[in-house]
């Protein structure tokens, strides 16, 4: 099936009813037909059929073997990584969403891992060691919106010997198929584009590798960090649109990046839409889109405070990827917990908006943002 009707009718239906929307079986646990026996149901926290169907429909969407449905997309994260032990060592790109850099934090100060940030593909094969296990990249980045060539870090993962694992959050398998390029395991926080309506926390881990998944699905039963049924059919409602969902938003951003280019309060604009972006061609070459994640430093921080407080129709808060239109202030809310020296030393800084345009009309977007700008 074409990826749009994959969307609709992926993962099939719960229940014989014939019931167009899927069923939410919310139940806690399951009757066994007799002793030995089972219905491949037993107890919500190993399996749900709505959860099921969720996982199935991802797997398929990613071109993967088996996903899995998790309370977050940290939750998911965490879940692969428990693993990880003193004497490990991971690679990763230095512009992470902040929940991760606080979860590296953490395996760094009570489990012993090491890690080395790089910035780019090109710098992994002097950063794996011996006793690397893993290279962790996001693409676009969050909040810099770099681009990361996930073929390269295949390329370097497999010559070494180690998992190549990709947080696809920002373009969804609708834009960009990172297994198909040589990754080992992607991760979605499907509170976002997946859901795509800021109503619900998920997060989705995705392998063609059953060792892996073997793995995490124990630790996800041991962790109880499962979806629920009714969070699990909200998101199964949300990819129904996603496609359409993704070429409106990104229609919009492409609209609203070049207006912002314009605008003299705006310093710089970071958007792989835009063909002065420095990985314009690479996300041409690995994605069939460019999503509608864009950030923007302007001139002051009383310029980016103005804008947080002025604006009407877009709203400031914390999430993205759903169909209302979101700023948000990194330093002081999604990458808080990352040290100040290390946050400047990113761009990071007072000076940085973090924008998720929605499916509003692209012309009251930008009147918003004009008004908001114009004191």
């Amino acid at each position: 099936m074409d990826f749009k009707t994959e969307c609709v009718h992926g993962g099939g239906k719960t229940d014989a009813t014939g019931a167009i929307a899927g069923a939410i079986y919310q139940t806690a646990t399951f009757a066994h037909p007799g002793v030995g026996l089972s219905t491949g149901y037993d107890y919500a926290r190993g399996e749900n059929p709505t959860r099921a169907q969720l996982e199935r429909t991802v797997a398929a969407l990613e071109g993967g073997t088996h996903a899995i449905a998790f309370t977050s997309g940290m939750a998911a994260i965490t879940a692969f990584f428990d693993e990880y032990k003193v004497g490990d060592h991971i690679v990763a790109t230095d512009d992470l969403y902040g929940g991760t850099h606080r979860l590296f934090a953490l395996l760094a100060a009570r489990r012993g891992v090491s890690f080395t940030f790089v910035h780019d593909a090109d710098e992994l094969d002097g950063a794996v060691r011996e006793n690397t296990r893993a290279i962790y990249i996001e693409t676009p980045t969050n909040p810099m919106m770099q681009v990361i060539d996930i073929a390269k870090c295949a390329e370097v993962a497999k010559r070494n010997g180690v998992l190549l694992v990709v947080d696809n959050t920002f373009l969804t398998p609708y834009f960009q198929r990172p297994l198909e390029l040589g990754a080992d395991v992607v991760l979605h926080s499907a509170t976002k584009y997946l859901g795509g309506h800021n109503d619900t926390l998920a997060g989705i881990f995705v392998t063609n590798r059953a060792e892996i998944a073997e793995r995490v699905t124990y630790m996800m039963k041991t962790s109880g960090a499962v979806l629920s049924p009714f969070d699990s059919f909200l998101i199964l409602r949300g990819i129904k649109t996603l496609a359409l969902r993704m070429e409106r938003q990104q229609e919009n951003a492409l609209a609203l990046a070049e207006w912002l280019l314009t605008c003299p309060d705006v310093q710089q604009v970071f958007y792989p839409g835009l063909p002065s972006h420095p990985g314009h061609e690479l996300i041409r070459k690995q994605a069939s889109g460019y999503g509608a994640m864009l950030s923007m430093s302007v001139t002051s921080r009383e310029v980016a405070e103005r804008v947080l407080k002025k604006v009407q129709l877009i709203q400031y808060a914390e999430s993205l990827g759903g169909v209302d239109s979101l700023i948000t202030y990194p330093m002081l809310q999604t990458h808080a917990d990352i040290p100040a020296e290390e946050r400047e030393a990113k761009g990071i800084n007072d000076r940085l908006l973090r924008f998720s345009v929605g499916i509003e009309d692209a012309n009251d977007l930008i009147a918003d943002l004009a008004q908001a700008f114009g004191g």
